[in-house]
């Protein structure tokens, strides 16, 4: 059985820092790209950043660029989303995704597995 689960959300200010973590177990972590997602309420669900499983390159969507950064540890079966400069704006809930593909890693419905998210509220 596969799961994904989240730690690491919270309630900051605006130009704090948080780092969440993604523990992955159940399936072939070294053969999985990771991706993180995240959804506001009444909005759809946003590309974050994602990790690949060849090579481990990284990309991040724009408005998140220079200020998150994605790394995963293959040894903990652990993937990471460091948070810094946070904005009101990143409030939401955040998810992370795996999936056996290393391309096109910003479409959600390539991802096969789900964590259920954790909750990152950034007050102004």
């Amino acid at each position: 059985q596969v799961q994904l689960v989240e730690s690491g959300g919270g309630l900051v200010q605006a130009g704090d820092s948080l780092r969440l973590s993604c523990a992955a177990s159940g399936l072939a972590f070294t053969t999985h790209s990771m991706g993180w997602f995240r959804q506001a309420p009444g909005k759809e669900r946003e590309f974050i950043s994602a990790i690949t499983w060849v090579g481990g390159g990284t990309f991040s969507a724009g408005s998140v660029k220079g200020r998150f950064t994605i790394s995963r540890d293959n040894a903990k079966n652990t993937v990471y989303l460091q948070m810094n400069s946070l904005e009101p704006e990143d409030t939401a809930f955040y998810y992370c995704a795996a999936s056996p593909a290393y391309s096109n890693l910003a479409r959600a419905a390539i991802y096969t597995y789900w964590g259920q998210g954790t909750q990152v509220t950034v007050s102004s």
